[in-house]
């Protein structure tokens, strides 16, 4: 009889486990700062990255600066929260108090702490969901503001169609694993970076403690991202974790103006997406700087004009005033890897001759811009006024002078 009832006992302690690790989002553990210094002193060489998804992108530029499987579609556990909060930010008075229901005050995960009647303020519910990462904190949030789970996944699907972020599709607004219930690494890092141009986003996901009320009492709440106060630089976003998903982590670093956003997903273990965390942020900014390619453009333009813009003939014109401009670049500051620096090349092709009338804004030729025979951006040249075309009256009076002489 005693065998049996520890058999039970251990299938017993077996499935409450197993219950916790498939609906956990477990961030709330001690990170090991050890493996902060550790990787930081490594060599800042190609990253080799155990995560089998990551992605570091420039906010600048929105350029890809390194890459692995960055679009392939994951699951993306508590990242989610970045789409819940911007949501709640946009749409709702964070200082509403708020009552929680049973079923937010049910919802398993990580927790922020919430009993069914309890009364919190919409502020306190987006830190507890941003810092503490608190599933009950999302649900409570999503029927406050959409209405249910259901109304509010439809907010942050429509959100999602506005910024263009095609292969993300919400179901919950905590994360936990739903087939579909999904992002990439590349589009949640596209995501992290609208959300920090919000300046409570920002502020929110730059806090590593803050203590929230609930029913008039204070509780102290920490930031589960283990980065933050620890890594030169960062300033955000968010941690995650579920079986489909594995350890994830959205970071955002600045560093002198130079600013970072990187993304791991599908890592094994905490301490494995920490690492990989680090590597890629120093990796990139031990190898990459921003270059102003407006200015080497510019003067490579300049210096174009002077030799090349009086070969430019116009036939039968009143005035030959063909004066210059090149449009826009995609973007005027971008990262390059310092090595490669010096092999930017500036190619110009242009028309020479034309008949008039040339109207304002005719493409007469193109600027490309290429890193290593790879072109990273073109423009086209167009002429600033309208070149006009001579008239009968104008013929007459050559005529004249020809007489006169």
């Amino acid at each position: 009889m005693l065998k049996k009832v520890f058999c039970m006992l251990i299938i017993i302690n077996l499935l409450i486990m197993n219950i916790r690790i498939v609906n956990a989002d477990d961030e709330n553990e001690e990170s090991s700062k050890s493996n902060i210094v550790e990787v930081t002193n490594q060599t800042k060489d190609e990253p080799t990255l155990n995560s089998r998804i990551a992605v570091a992108i420039d906010r600048k530029s929105g350029k890809i600066i390194w890459g692995k499987n960055e679009n392939k579609r994951s699951a993306m556990a508590s990242t989610t929260k970045i789409m819940t909060a911007i949501i709640l930010i946009e749409k709702s008075d964070l200082n509403k108090t708020i009552t929680v229901s049973a079923k937010a005050a049910g919802t398993g995960g990580s927790r922020l702490g919430l009993k069914k009647d309890d009364k919190i303020t919409l502020k306190d519910l987006l830190y507890g969901l941003m810092l503490k990462s608190g599933n009950d904190a999302a649900v409570v949030i999503a029927e406050n503001v959409g209405g249910s789970v259901e109304g509010f996944a439809e907010l942050m699907n429509a959100k999602a169609r506005e910024l263009g972020l095609d292969n993300t599709h919400y179901v919950t607004p905590h994360g936990l694993d739903d087939p579909e219930h999904y992002t990439t690494a590349y589009e949640l890092a596209k995501l992290a970076d609208y959300a920090l141009k919000n300046e409570t986003f920002a502020k929110v996901v730059n806090t590593q403690n803050y203590t929230v009320t609930i029913n008039g009492y204070p509780k102290e709440i920490s930031n589960t991202n283990e980065l933050l106060g620890y890594l030169n630089g960062v300033n955000g976003v968010k941690t995650g974790f579920t079986n489909n998903a594995g350890r994830c982590l959205v970071t955002s670093i600045n560093r002198e103006g130079f600013e970072v956003i990187t993304v791991v997903l599908q890592a094994d273990t905490k301490d494995i997406r920490t690492q990989d965390s680090i590597k890629l942020i120093e990796y990139v900014y031990e190898n990459y700087e921003l270059v102003n390619i407006k200015d080497i453009v510019e003067e490579k333009f300049k210096n174009w004009c002077l030799i090349n813009k009086d070969r430019i003939q116009v036939n039968k014109c009143k005035y030959n005033n063909m004066d210059l401009y090149i449009t826009d670049l995609d973007n005027d500051i971008i990262p390059i890897k310092k090595s490669e620096k010096d092999n930017i090349n500036i190619d110009i092709n242009c028309l020479y001759y034309f008949e008039a009338p040339v109207e304002e804004g005719t493409i007469i030729g193109s600027l490309k811009v290429d890193l290593d025979g790879n072109t990273i951006d073109m423009v086209e040249i167009k002429n600033a006024y309208t070149v006009e075309k001579k008239d009968i009256w104008d013929y007459f009076s050559l005529f004249a002078v020809e007489l006169l002489n």
